[in-house]
Formats: structure tokens, sequence, C-alpha cells
């Protein structure tokens, strides 16, 4: 595997942004640099990686709060998330105000991402996927080497996104999770926006948020 990862849990919330990187060539990417950049910054250091892009799953303040200062200090490119974010993007410097963290700047990504796009990190291909229902324009990256996904709020280990904020949606992130996920494979393991990793299996066998929903769409209900 030549791909590595070290989490840097950010922000009041404690999301846990990504520094990601290739072995052979060092050069790496932050995946949702939400705030504390001079600890991100610190991680990427520590390890000799030299951050050339940044990634980001979504648009939620504690996701998306520094894209736009981290990119604009490294000189960067932004990638992702998926077009249809742009309705929470433009409400960062909102949502830092209501939640009481420094304001986040809005942004426009170098690249929007759609499914099936690929995001190269020095010699490794992260794989995407466009996961809605948290947000609109979610997406997953997915590195089919490492065996490894960065699935932002989507999935937790134990739990799922929540879908209760503007333009959420609980059956279409159900099919996000069953349709786009689980097909990588029970033995892929996730770094999810909050808390411990876990792998698709474990969660496909016992996440209750996941197993309850299936049934009542089997169910009819």
């Amino acid at each position: 595997m030549s791909l590595n990862a070290v989490i840097v849990p950010v922000t009041p919330f404690q999301q846990n942004c990504s520094v990601i990187w290739c072995d052979a060539t060092r050069e790496g990417a932050v995946v949702d640099p939400g705030g504390d950049l001079d600890e991100i910054l610190a991680a990427a250091a520590e390890n000799d990686v030299r951050v050339t892009k940044i990634l980001v799953t979504h648009a939620h303040i504690d996701h998306a709060g520094a894209v736009a200062a981290l990119a604009r200090q490294l000189g960067v490119p932004v990638e992702g998330p998926q077009r249809d974010e742009q309705f929470w993007i433009d409400r960062l410097p909102e949502q830092g105000r209501m939640f009481g963290v420094p304001a986040g700047e809005a942004f426009v990504p170098d690249r929007w991402l759609e499914q099936g796009d690929r995001c190269e990190v020095g010699n490794e291909t992260l794989e995407v996927l466009h996961c809605p229902g948290h947000t609109p324009g979610h997406v997953v990256f997915f590195s089919p080497t490492a065996r490894l996904a960065f699935v932002g709020d989507v999935l937790f280990a134990g739990s799922i996104g929540r879908t209760d904020f503007p333009r959420g949606d609980h059956a279409t992130l159900i099919r996000s999770i069953t349709e786009r996920l689980w097909p990588l494979g029970d033995d892929v393991t996730f770094v999810p926006g909050h808390g411990p990793t876990s792998t698709f299996g474990n969660e496909r066998r016992s996440n209750p948020f996941v197993a309850d929903a299936v049934l009542a769409s089997a169910a009819g209900r």
C-alpha cells in the first residue's frame, strides 16, 4: 500500500480532517480542512508531505471552513465537491456565524467532481463517488489500492449522516450508502467525518440506521 493517511481532528466539532500522501512521491492532499490550519500543516510537515491539492467532500463549516484560506496560503487547487454543493459553499460565512466558529469563506473549486471522476495524489488514484443525502453535492474519495475511503458525513461507525439540514434527504442517503459504498467491498476501511474508523463490512452487518431503513423500504413503508 503506497497511500498513507493521518487523521487530524479539527474545529470544536472534532471533524476528521485527513492528510493523505503517496509514499513514492511524498505528494499529498488535505481532505476537508475545516479549520485549525496550524495543526494540519504540522501533520503534513511531520510526515514530510508536500501538499499539492485540497479535496472536499462537502461544504458544511466543519469540513470546508478553511478551504479558501489553505488554498490561498499554499497556492494549491481545490477539487470537489459536486457542483450541487454550491448551495452550501455560498453559506459558509453564515454557517460560521450560526455555530460560533471562525467565519468560513466561500470559494469556487478549481474542479467540480462527478460520479466516476478520478483524483490523482502523486502516483495514487482516488475514485470519486457522488453520495448525496446528507448534502446534495457530497462526494466520497476511494482508494482501490489502499482499500480506504474518505466518506465525510455519509456514514459513521454505528450511525449515518444527518438529513434534517436544508436539501438533505434520508432515502437518498440510504441509497448512496447501499448502492455506492457497499459494492466497494466489506474489507474497505473508511474514515468518517467524525469519530472512529470502521469498515463497510462492519457497518453493513451491524449499523442499525442502515438496516432499519432497508427493512422499512422492503416493507413498503
